[in-house]
């Protein structure tokens, strides 16, 4: 299971993009929050969050399904 694990080289860059412009972080997490914050506003708190927990699950499972 060679290159499953998580590459500490391109972690440390994620984090260092992110420390030096915390701007992309903003831009890319903006619409998830949105998302979050629409299915909030429609269904209520536990619902939204357990939607969400569901549907990481989901793409989690298929994933590893997938390899």
């Amino acid at each position: 299971m060679a290159g499953k694990g998580i590459d500490k080289v391109k972690t440390q860059a994620a984090l260092d993009t992110v420390r030096e412009s915390p701007g992309i972080a903003a831009i890319v997490a903006a619409p998830v929050v949105i998302g979050f914050g629409v299915l909030w506003w429609a269904i209520g708190f536990w619902p939204a969050l357990l939607s969400v927990a569901v549907v990481v699950a989901v793409v989690v499972g298929l994933r590893k399904l997938r390899g």
